[in-house]
């Protein structure tokens, strides 16, 4: 009999990624450059105080057509704190969640990803739009 998948924990992934809140947006974008990630949770001592996402890091870069040197382009990334560009206090759920819940938050304010937390914000997971995909397919396979 297939497992049933009803709850947060059925699907987050517990192994996250994270930047540390004092990082620059350098830190930030070569991250998700390497990684392939789109969102990444922002910590400061393993407690989540903010998200940053692939369109945080392309809304804080100059535009291409500034009159800018490279230079000057570099020295933005290499300067400007991830806390100035993250999204603060993002919303969160708890690993106890129910995945519709989950699935009706993402889709009401378009999210890409959700932190999971537990107790005083420890980040212990998160939800994003590419794990729903996954439930998605599973639930697909098994009908």
């Amino acid at each position: 009999m297939a497992k049933k998948l009803e709850l947060v924990k059925d699907i987050m992934t517990s192994s996250v990624t994270t930047v540390d809140h004092e990082a620059r947006l350098l830190d930030a974008a070569l991250l998700m450059r390497s990684s392939g990630f789109r969102h990444v949770p922002v910590v400061d001592n393993g407690r989540l105080v903010g998200i940053i996402s692939d369109r945080d890091v392309k809304g804080a870069s100059p535009s291409l057509f500034a009159e800018i040197s490279q230079e000057e382009y570099n020295r933005i990334f290499e300067t400007t704190p991830v806390a100035k560009v993250m999204t603060k206090d993002p919303q969160t759920v708890t690993p106890d969640a129910a995945l519709k819940d989950v699935v009706a938050m993402m889709q009401e304010n378009k999210f890409g990803a959700v932190p999971i937390v537990e107790g005083d914000n420890k980040l212990v997971g998160i939800v994003t739009s590419n794990d729903m995909l996954v439930l998605l397919r599973t639930l697909l396979e098994q009908s």
